[in-house]
């Protein structure tokens, strides 16, 4: 049976709302993280046995896709401009290297972008070198690459794969031409279809796609060929992204004609019918916005509560901390969030001048790391134990959110969670509306003009 919201019920919660990839969100961080303070981080990592994310940055793409909300440099096709940036990338991971003091195991890493695969392969291994001199990569770990499909052919994917790449993610958002001329992105059907082969043949461990819904000159009836078609390919994960329209923050969104998007309950519809069809094809819906069969390391991490949200998506092995390598690149190191410069020419002249190339950041205090921990295990568990919290908190969940206890009966009355033995339990009309629940034990929405800064949650 095809699942249906009203239009009342699509109202009630259509409001601006973060994704929480992180918390606190990156809106309330400051300029007061600096490079002194990620120092004094990287020395107490170094000398402790905690396990280590690597994320690196890729900014370069060859042309912008109007829906982007990453941070991307354009670039037409010359091998100079990645012999640059990855060598500014090795005087990033010297620096970091000096401050841990000795090579730390990487149990994760992910390679993103913009368009990693702007590199040629020479780069590639270049960079793929590099960080090996630097950091102990663990071969079994989860070693993973964002693909953009028109950038890549046979040679190169082997080249990966030999490498020790096991996972890739290929970004397709809709198989639509009428939709991929709105957003600038053409790619046709065969070319992602000749990817995924070759990724089958060289047996990487996971194939990802990634789809958006809410895209101008969408419908329910034309995105569900995207969806017949994905399924068709049938990748091990899928994400299916909510398009975040904020033409306020990214301008080249500008460009959109917002007359085109779908209406919020078309939009929803579009997803709703998408779910729907992937949950009857065998994918397991996880969380907010992934899909996976069920042989799937996601899926069985999602069904044994050992699921992680960071900046790099859904994980299946999260480290206790992770560090983020280029342009705008995003770290978490004792209880602090750092990010890199977001123009690449400071991150270039803060490496030139022999500094760690930090804009920004937050340190946590201990109400924030509570509520980041809650807001993680609604957004991964779907759940919050009770008697967990109180074991791990020394405090009773319902007195430590006492304010918030308006809020969880709403959640409550609206069908968006249940009170069952101790857990509050994510309902299926809360599992849509997720971002909601978890907006309500986010202490800097309570700011003014804070929900003006995020996309909406339809």
């Amino acid at each position: 049976m095809l699942t249906t919201i009203d239009k009342e019920t699509i109202l009630k919660f259509d409001t601006p709302g973060p994704r929480y990839t992180s918390y606190p969100t990156a809106p309330v961080w400051s300029d007061a993280v600096n490079e002194a303070v990620y120092i004094k981080n990287l020395s107490a990592f170094g000398v402790c046995d905690k396990t280590l994310s690597l994320y690196i940055h890729i900014p370069f793409c060859e042309s912008l896709c109007t829906y982007c909300g990453c941070n991307v440099v354009i670039r037409k096709k010359d091998e100079r401009f990645g012999d640059e940036y990855i060598e500014y990338l090795d005087k990033e991971m010297a620096l970091v290297y000096k401050h841990f003091g000795r090579r730390k195991k990487v149990r994760q890493l992910h390679w993103g972008g913009g368009t990693p695969t702007f590199l040629n392969e020479a780069q590639i291994e270049r960079l793929y070198t590099a960080t090996q001199k630097y950091f102990d990569i663990d071969p079994a770990g989860e070693i993973a690459i964002e693909i953009d499909p028109r950038t890549i052919d046979k040679s190169k994917v082997q080249k990966l794969r030999a490498l020790g790449f096991n996972r890739v993610s290929m970004g397709i958002q809709d198989f639509s031409e009428d939709v991929q001329k709105e957003v600038n992105r053409c790619q046709p059907y065969r070319i992602v279809k000749g990817f995924n082969d070759w990724c089958r043949g060289l047996k990487f461990t996971s194939v990802n796609f990634d789809l958006i819904y809410g895209l101008p000159r969408q419908t329910p009836e034309s995105f569900q060929d995207t969806i017949e078609k994905t399924i068709a390919l049938r990748p091990d994960r899928i994400a299916l992204y909510s398009f975040a329209h904020v033409p306020w923050l990214k301008k080249h969104q500008q460009k959109i004609d917002a007359a085109l998007l779908p209406s919020n309950d078309a939009k929803l519809d579009i997803f709703l019918r998408a779910r729907d069809a992937l949950v009857k094809a065998g994918y397991k819906a996880i969380a907010m916005d992934h899909f996976a069969l069920a042989g799937d390391e996601l899926a069985k991490a999602f069904a044994a509560g050992t699921l992680y949200r960071n900046f790099m998506g859904y994980t299946v092995k999260p480290a206790d901390e992770y560090i983020g390598l280029g342009m705008t690149s995003i770290g978490f190191l004792e209880n602090t969030y750092v990010q890199n410069h977001k123009a690449l020419p400071a991150y270039y002249q803060a490496l030139k001048d022999g500094h760690l190339p930090v804009e920004r950041g937050m340190v946590l205090s201990e109400d924030d790391m509570i509520r980041r921990w809650t807001i993680n295990s609604l957004m991964c568990r779907l759940a919050v134990d009770k008697n967990v919290f109180q074991e791990k908190f020394q405090a009773s969940f319902d007195q430590y959110f006492k304010e918030e206890q308006g809020h969880i009966r709403w959640c409550v009355d609206n069908d968006l969670i249940g009170l069952n033995n101790g857990r509050v339990e994510v309902l299926d009309l809360g599992k849509i509306f997720i971002r909601n629940v978890c907006m309500g034990f986010d202490y800097y929405l309570r700011q003014k003009e804070a929900h003006q800064k995020f996309s909406r949650t339809v």
